[in-house]
């Protein structure tokens, strides 16, 4: 269909016009201008302005069947008057071209119209031809906001993502109702072995887990609360609190309840056990995505506890540490930047050196020193302790490879490598000894495994396969921390173990503490029972030593014989005390 422009005239009715208020009027030499606007394929209208007082003159074809076509000329639209006073304020701001963006009711919703006002050359002074176009932009505002949605929604439980969830907290905040001394908090939850499910029963399962958990934290909410899935297994809640901590008890009592009864999966009942951090304002003026890292840094405390932690000061900085010791270890691993330091083993009844333990060290450009205690724990959390303790038994192995050639013939000593009970549940532990001893060249029985009495508990079955894996490769196999944990005489004598390893907190108070040195005696008779070697460790006195040495124990370790040392220290002090008669 040919675009046509219409011609207005001053005998046509007003109430005809959707632009209710417009005045219309007729201007000579508006041929040439009837045929641009013609030519323009979405509405057009040319309007006149004077007085403040707006008229139109032409409109095309396309604004007349999209404005005025089929309007009960009774019924004045309720944009018109909004519309009319845009117009008026962008023609009379001096620019030769401006624009805005209206919305109108239409049929099927709401319509959007980009519109822009262009000032045509015109002989009056105190008068403006205006251009007026409006391109529908309506398709275009649907789509934005379809993927708005999306963008600020999770798609399997329909709740706000983590930046979703942000945007519903600051619309809360500002336009909520609030007490003068009003707080709020955020609830953290995350939910414990859901990897397990997925693992075990595949991702549909895990998918029909998060639904459900969904569902239920969201029965548990209050009127104005704001529950998002800010993780792929971890949820968040905002909470008005006008009874401070009590209020966000009382709600995680509610989640409590919520996840109580077990979920059905398939044909298998699954018990839901969480993590629950929370985090208190001090007032609204406090910055909310500050409140939700501060949730989440108590959610991580509460996985180690078992139970419900409220955020403490401090708690971000030590998670911001634990974040940069992870990025930093992550570096350090790919660049060498660890070192292993060696702490001798001292037969005590000789005094020499029957070997080392190889412990790792780390001196950080930007951090400083860094504990092992510290950095192990993170790499444990991480996964970062799976390429650590590869480095280490290679390290370990490649030193004593170094130690013969220095010395022109093997050393007879050994190495003794500590074994996260995370990596051996994530490792293959065997393969990473045989590999380190074939390419250091160097004979299995002077590696020896140090495994906690928790790594056996955890898994006791592949720790057993585990051991005597490592026993085919010759290795020796020490319990460290021996008396901390919970193993009993069936465990001992079953596994492959040679060496019991007693824990300092035993040894270093054990001859003021009578108890401590029973049971000192008692893994001593124990040991020689099952033909176990014995290793104290903690030895930081001659009287320790000498006390030992009189009760029965091999050997012994401490800083009364040595501090952890670098490998070439460690070589000259074996060197020293090679054939050392006495302690």
């Amino acid at each position: 269909m040919e675009s046509t422009p219409a011609r207005i005239g001053l005998n046509e009715s007003l109430n005809e016009d959707p632009l209710a208020g417009f005045a219309r009027t007729h201007l000579p030499d508006m041929a040439e201008k009837e045929q641009w606007v013609g030519a323009i394929p979405y509405p057009a209208a040319i309007l006149y302005l004077r007085d403040n007082q707006l008229s139109l003159v032409v409109v095309n074809d396309c604004f007349f069947r999209t404005f005025l076509e089929n309007v009960d000329p009774a019924e004045k639209p309720p944009y018109a008057e909004e519309w009319r006073e845009r117009i008026i304020e962008k023609a009379t701001a001096g620019q030769p071209t401006s624009f805005f963006e209206l919305r109108r009711n239409g049929v099927l919703g709401s319509e959007y119209f980009c519109c822009t006002v262009g000032l045509l050359p015109w002989h009056e002074e105190d008068a403006s031809l205006i251009l007026f176009t409006a391109l529908d932009r309506t398709n275009d505002r649907i789509i934005e906001r379809n993927l708005r949605r999306e963008l600020l929604s999770d798609g399997l439980t329909a709740l706000p993502n983590r930046a979703g969830f942000g945007e519903e907290i600051e619309d809360r905040l500002a336009n909520g109702a609030w007490l003068e001394n009003g707080q709020f908090g955020i609830i953290a939850i995350d939910l414990s072995r859901f990897s397990r499910v997925n693992e075990s029963l595949g991702p549909m399962a895990g998918d029909e887990l998060l639904i459900t958990v969904a569902k239920r934290l969201k029965s548990s909410l209050r009127q104005g609360d704001v529950l998002a899935r800010i993780g792929g297994n971890d949820f968040a809640i905002f909470a008005r609190l006008n009874n401070g901590l009590s209020d966000c008890l009382h709600i995680v009592q509610r989640i409590k309840d919520a996840l109580n009864s077990p979920v059905r999966l398939s044909d298998l009942q699954i018990r839901v056990d969480c993590a629950i951090g929370c985090a208190l304002s001090v007032s609204l003026d406090d910055d909310p995505d500050d409140v939700v890292r501060k949730a989440q840094a108590a959610v991580k405390i509460a996985k180690r506890s078992g139970k419900v932690e409220i955020y403490r000061n401090g708690v971000l900085k030590e998670a911001q540490r634990r974040f940069s010791i992870e990025s930093r270890l992550r570096t350090a691993l790919a660049q060498g930047g660890l070192t292993l330091a060696f702490q001798p083993l001292i037969h005590l009844p000789t005094g020499e050196v029957n070997g080392f333990e190889a412990l790792a060290r780390w001196e950080d450009p930007d951090l400083g020193h860094v504990s092992p205690v510290e950095f192990i724990a993170v790499a444990e959390e991480s996964g970062l302790i799976t390429p650590l303790g590869r480095w280490a038994a290679y390290e370990a192995a490649q030193a004593l490879s170094r130690w013969d050639a220095k010395f022109g013939q093997r050393l007879p000593v050994g190495v003794n490598v500590n074994l996260s009970p995370i990596q051996m549940a994530r490792d293959d532990v065997a393969s990473m000894f045989e590999e380190s001893l074939r390419y250091s060249g160097i004979a299995g029985d002077r590696l020896t495994a140090e495994i906690t009495e928790s790594a056996i508990i955890a898994d006791p079955d592949k720790a057993r396969k585990l051991l005597f894996a490592l026993k085919d490769l010759q290795m020796l196999i020490a319990m460290d921390d021996f008396g901390t944990g919970y193993s009993n005489l069936a465990s001992l004598h079953s596994l492959p173990i040679d060496i019991l390893k007693i824990d300092r907190s035993f040894v270093s108070t054990m001859l003021e503490d009578r108890d401590k040195g029973a049971i000192v005696r008692t893994i001593l008779s124990l040991a020689e029972s099952l033909n176990l070697a014995v290793t104290a460790e903690g030895i930081e006195t001659q009287q320790l030593a000498d006390a030992l040495q009189k009760m029965g124990c091999g050997y012994g370790q401490g800083f009364y014989f040595a501090r952890p040392m670098p490998e070439a220290e460690a070589f000259d002090y074996w060197r020293a005390r090679w054939n050392f008669e006495t302690v």
